[in-house]
């Protein structure tokens, strides 16, 4: 197999990594990861799965990210590399699982109700 796809969400980011064998290159959305996030703990995130197989020049790998906020679309950029992997090569699996990358983070906003100023926030109650 030359290519393998992975989907990876968090919150509300959608992400899809598209992994061939090659030189270690970098592209998210058409940048590099240091220009299109520009904050080294996400770029660390998104290099987690790869460091974990100690193959961060093994392979090219092409991602498409949307929704949410950087550190969102992180967890989901390293979500899809991690099931990427594992369709690539499935002795991945183990690895990838013990350290937590197949687990998708289920997390979302919860959802404002009617009447309400927020999820949870009641208006200020008055006795008299």
């Amino acid at each position: 197999m030359d290519t393998a796809i992975g989907t990876g969400r968090r919150k509300t980011s959608v992400a899809r990594v598209h992994l061939q064998p090659g030189s270690g290159k970098y592209s998210i959305n058409g940048k590099d990861p240091e220009a299109y996030f520009g904050f080294g703990e996400h770029v660390y995130i998104v290099n987690q799965p790869l460091q974990a197989l100690a193959g961060e020049n093994k392979f090219d790998v092409n991602i498409t990210v949307h929704g949410g906020g950087k550190k969102g679309q992180a967890g989901a950029i390293r979500h899809g590399l991690a099931r990427a992997l594992v369709v690539f090569d499935e002795t991945n699996k183990s690895v990838m699982r013990e350290n937590g990358f197949l687990t998708r983070d289920p997390r979302m906003v919860e959802r404002k109700k009617y009447g309400q100023p927020g999820a949870r926030r009641k208006f200020q109650f008055s006795k008299r």
